[in-house]
């Protein structure tokens, strides 16, 4: 059975070294909002870029040398990965369109050098705008197979309206949109005291409010053809569905403390728009993820590594899907493979 991981994170192999691109991406972080990047020497002599916000809360942490192609494919094989997905982590929320074509340019290039095993998705401003517009059908003729956005960019979600010239775009053009979770949900003050609590928990808030607000906007009865894959499971969007799906009272109440209406529309979106991205599936557990699959069906969700947050995702995540989950063989090889092929129409 074929394995598609659909999220290995990418960044310019020349990031370290190449002052251009790297003051690209450490002058697009807002700093006037509390985004402090930083480049530190470790002891092992490799540089590091690190994000932290507020100041002395990290976030993010990139390390040199571990997003090069050869990095890539070498942990591809170690783990049974015959195919990945590439996209940055979590930067796209501030980068310029030039930095974004530098970023797409390497990326172009480590497809070719990669032999077939590897694709790209378009990194672009999500503003519209004709030199915007451009840079996506660009990448589309270069051969990105999809195109990355982050789950909200300062303040606001993607139902924001600031956004829809972008989305009218993809919704014509038919592109499937990776989406990835931010450094820390636009209200990150409660989760920041703790590491897990804000760099796992904070993650997955990001991502179940995200998925939220595009349910509830009705953004995809303008944008109909908007396939949106959300990392983390949509922040753990499984658990909550039946939740929040809204239901009509079985009497009548003295008053209606939640909107009993729009239920059937928001299981219409989750059926054809919204769509997962198991990242590091083992992580979450196995009745958890077998929830998911109950939930959310099989052909909604795509394995993902978050390579190469932790090498042993990539691995473990595999082993787990393929050995340690009771579900059928043809639900294992939507989520591993055939999910990624339809939907990112992969020539494999």
């Amino acid at each position: 059975m074929p394995v598609v991981d659909i999220n290995i994170h990418h960044l310019p192999e020349d990031l370290f070294t190449n002052e251009k691109i790297l003051g690209g991406f450490l002058n697009s972080a807002p700093r006037g909002f509390g985004e402090i990047a930083s480049v530190i020497t470790m002891e092992s002599g490799k540089k590091q870029l690190i994000l932290e916000k507020p100041k002395g809360y990290q976030n993010l942490n990139y390390v040199e040398g571990d997003y090069s192609a050869e990095s890539k494919l070498t942990a591809m094989d170690e783990a049974g990965v015959d195919y990945g997905i590439m996209r940055v982590p979590v930067w796209q929320e501030w980068l310029g369109l030039e930095t974004c074509r530098a970023v797409n340019d390497n990326a172009a290039k480590i497809v070719e050098e990669s032999g077939g095993r590897l694709f790209s998705t378009a990194c672009v401003p999500p503003w519209g705008g004709k030199e915007n517009i451009y840079e996506l059908e660009r990448c589309l003729d270069m051969g990105a197979v999809g195109v990355q956005l982050a789950c909200h960019y300062g303040q606001l979600y993607l139902d924001d309206e600031v956004f829809e010239p972008y989305l009218r775009v993809l919704n014509e053009k038919n592109v499937p949109v990776i989406v990835h979770h931010t450094p820390l949900p636009v209200e990150w003050r409660s989760v920041i005291d703790y590491t897990n609590l804000r760099r796992e928990f904070g993650r997955i808030m990001d991502q179940g409010v995200a998925v939220g607000r595009e349910l509830f906007s009705g953004m995809f009865d303008k944008f109909p053809n908007l396939k949106f894959i959300h990392t983390m499971f949509g922040g753990n969007w499984f658990a909550n569905a039946a939740l929040l799906t809204p239901h009509k009272p079985a009497k009548a109440e003295a008053m209606n403390r939640l909107d009993p209406t729009g239920g059937e529309k928001i299981k219409q979106y989750l059926n054809e728009n919204i769509f997962f991205d198991m990242t590091h599936p083992h992580s979450w557990g196995k009745a958890q993820v077998e929830a998911a699959v109950e939930i959310s069906g099989a052909d909604h969700l795509l394995f993902g590594s978050s390579f190469p947050v932790f090498y042993s995702w990539m691995s473990q995540g595999v082993e787990f899907v393929k050995n340690e989950i009771d579900v059928t063989d043809e639900q294992r090889d939507l989520m591993l493979y055939g999910n990624a092929k339809r939907m990112f129409d992969l020539p494999i």
